[in-house]
């Protein structure tokens, strides 16, 4: 089923994005094929069972949501002196051959409704370009919102046996809303005037022998709708790990995955989310075994409070070649209210008998037994159940290898257990 929900959009747009970035040729013939793509592309796949699709992008309204010429942001873009951490604008001057080479290698740029309209219409993005043998750390780009709409790509190449760290952060800051066709929201654009989307795709090309570690923390408005998509491949004896954290949006459509297409690469995929109020995330992690002595680790932890809701879905793909596999998998989600709702389908697809592998996930509330314990020793209720959910999120944290990323997660869930009633 394809889905013609933007009509607005036109050729003029993307040449203009395109000519503003000072794009070569190739690229803008990119986003144009992106463009006329759309009418022929579907939404996204998403966890269905018979009768019921768990998360409905259909309804979006992209006409009033996307204002492609009016993007506006703050944007820091930090690195080492050995490593480029370029604005996408240098990049294509410095390294055009390097993005010939990798842009849309990973992630399809017409894989999907939402990828090919990021392609098209993408304004402001990163590339990390790491050479052979040099070891970053401390590469930080943080992005703030400042316009109705804002589409935003992340290129990151490490040469053999080099190794980066990556922390990204978004986040809302204060724009005056805008529709569609670029005038101020007028009294009738009221009820959507907070509203904003955020569209993120990064694709990460690990070399032989490196390593990448790319943590993210999602924490846009709660009125914003979030697509974001990062994708990984590894190859000989490379390791990508993600952390991926999200706590802000309405809406959130995540996916974190990695091929391992090299032998003896790896890859661990670390989850946080944090739902209250009418919160929505649909949350996915896959990893696709290409090669021999592979090995992957998801792990994800997630809270829904209120009338919450969060879908997981995690997929670990042995194919025929991938001999002497390890793959492992656990998602646990607590439930802080009876009207929040969770669910989780993970999966494994196994071609080889060569493997081990296993998948877990678990759905439940805060165990009275434990809340009786505490407050039977004088911790009052709310202290009590804050510091069990503290606890859960323990499990994460120790996962998580960036020391700024963690302090920041322990303190925004704090943060949002002392504000809820």
């Amino acid at each position: 089923m394809s889905t013609q929900v933007h009509a607005n959009l036109t050729d003029e747009q993307v040449r203009q994005i395109s000519g503003n970035l000072d794009e070569p040729e190739w690229l803008l013939e990119t986003r144009l094929e992106a463009l006329e793509a759309l009418s022929e592309l579907d939404m996204p796949d998403v966890i269905r069972t018979p009768g019921r699709d768990w998360t409905n992008l259909h309804e979006l309204d992209f006409e009033s949501l996307v204002d492609p010429l009016n993007a506006a942001e703050n944007k820091d873009q930090v690195g080492p002196d050995e490593v480029d951490v370029l604005p996408w604008s240098e990049a294509v001057q410095e390294h055009e051959e390097l993005l010939r080479e990798h842009f849309g290698s990973v992630v399809d740029p017409q894989e999907n409704y939402l990828t090919a309209l990021s392609t098209a219409l993408f304004s402001t993005g990163t590339v990390v370009y790491v050479p052979e043998g040099v070891e970053a750390e401390d590469v930080t780009i943080r992005t703030e919102q400042n316009s109705r709409s804002l589409f935003n790509y992340t290129l990151v190449v490490t040469e053999e046996s080099s190794s980066v760290t990556i922390l990204e952060r978004q986040s809302t800051g204060s724009a005056e809303p805008r529709s569609a066709n670029g005038r101020a929201a007028e009294s009738g654009d009221a009820e959507r005037a907070d509203e904003q989307y955020y569209s993120g795709i990064v694709e990460v090309v690990a070399g032989e022998n490196s390593n990448v570690q790319y943590g993210s923390l999602q924490n846009l408005s709660e009125e914003a709708y979030n697509f974001s998509l990062k994708r990984g491949s590894a190859g000989t004896y490379a390791t990508i790990d993600w952390i991926e954290v999200n706590l802000g949006t309405q809406l959130t459509k995540s996916g974190v995955s990695t091929t391992l297409e090299g032998d003896s690469s790896e890859t661990q995929i670390v989850g946080a989310f944090y739902g209250h109020e009418d919160q929505h995330f649909d949350l996915d992690a896959k990893v696709w075994h290409r090669a021999e002595h592979t090995t992957a680790d998801l792990v994800t932890r997630g809270v829904t409070d209120d009338v919450a809701r969060s879908v997981y879905e995690g997929v670990q793909d042995v194919g025929r070649d991938a001999w002497d596999t390890s793959s492992y998998q656990r998602e646990n989600t607590l439930m802080l209210s009876d009207e929040s709702e969770a669910d989780a389908s993970p999966k494994l697809i196994i071609n080889n008998h060569d493997t081990e592998a296993s998948h877990s996930a678990t759905v439940g509330q805060i165990d009275r037994e434990d809340l009786l314990y505490m407050t039977s020793r004088g911790i009052s209720p709310r202290a009590a159940r804050n510091m069990l959910v503290e606890g859960f999120f323990v499990p994460v944290l120790e996962e998580i290898a960036v020391d700024e990323l963690r302090e920041d997660l322990e303190s925004l869930v704090a943060t949002r257990l002392r504000q809820r009633a």
